[in-house]
């Protein structure tokens, strides 16, 4: 189990989550107590929700498809340029366009792309080790984007009007021995909550960079976070190695709430297509 990319889903009440390289994904009700995988299929690297409550799923190749009721639709079958990798991690923005991301291979380094809501695809970002976590600040006027492998979460300026990101800049460097930068999620008050793989927890940053609390996991590789629940209060956190469980620890693969009295911020939804 390599648990990845939680997004809550308002309309329905319930956490979403993928287990990249099995191909799966999962879903769980808290009310309920129900824990279910509901899709078997083509390797899901991220996924959004449709604002009509369907899936938009970023997968190998560059393919783009929507999951509603058990059926799948394409939108892009694949990009030329990413036939040896697959998109890793995707965010809505406010309009419903997608930034989304992918991995490095063999042949070429890794890119962030832009989905606009009419299909098209825009290139923003080129020379990508690993694509990963994204957020929003509150006020919509900036971009957080992870690179996994190059230990770096950067800030950009965000328009909402165009979907353009500039000015990039640092926001924080992992130090070495401290796990690779993950998925992220941003909360009410402006702070950056970054998963560590290979760092055994989740790290919260004020929105100056500074680092203001860790909360550690019986799991090396924390993957992912995001907030969900009625009042945005439950933090939904994903693991991975569920099958080596001996070196990766006890709660390795499984999916975590933790309650912290913060409140995060609803995600957008995607309108790709609709």
């Amino acid at each position: 189990m390599i648990g990845e990319g939680p997004l809550w889903h308002p309309t329905e009440k319930r956490v979403y989550w993928t287990d990249i390289p099995a191909g799966k994904m999962f879903r769980y009700d808290p009310a309920t107590g129900q824990h279910e995988q509901f899709y078997e299929g083509e390797v899901v690297g991220g996924f959004t929700i449709q604002a009509d409550g369907g899936l938009l799923l970023f997968m190998a190749r560059g393919a783009v498809k929507v999951w509603r009721d058990g059926k799948l639709t394409t939108v892009i079958a694949e990009i030329p340029g990413e036939l040896g990798s697959r998109f890793n991690d995707v965010i809505a923005d406010p309009a419903g366009r997608v930034f989304c991301g992918t991995m490095s291979c063999e042949e070429h380094a890794g890119s962030l792309y832009r989905l606009d809501t009419d299909g098209r695809l825009t290139k923003v970002l080129g020379g990508i080790a690993c694509s990963n976590g994204m957020g929003f600040t509150p006020d919509r006027r900036h971009l957080y984007y992870t690179d996994s492998l190059k230990r770096e979460i950067y800030r950009f300026d965000y328009d909402a009007a165009t979907g353009s990101i500039a000015n990039q800049q640092l926001f924080e460097r992992t130090p070495q021995g401290e796990g690779l930068p993950d998925g992220l999620t941003v909360d009410a008050e402006g702070c950056v909550w970054s998963a560590r793989w290979d760092g055994s927890m989740l790290v919260r940053f004020a929105p100056d960079g500074s680092e203001e609390r860790r909360i550690t996991f019986p799991a090396r590789k924390v993957s992912s976070a995001s907030f969900g629940g009625d009042d945005l209060s439950d933090l939904y956190v994903t693991t991975a190695g569920g099958d080596q469980r001996a070196t990766e620890g006890a709660g390795a693969g499984a999916l975590f709430r933790v309650r912290s009295g913060i409140r995060g911020l609803p995600e957008f939804c995607s309108r790709v297509g609709l």
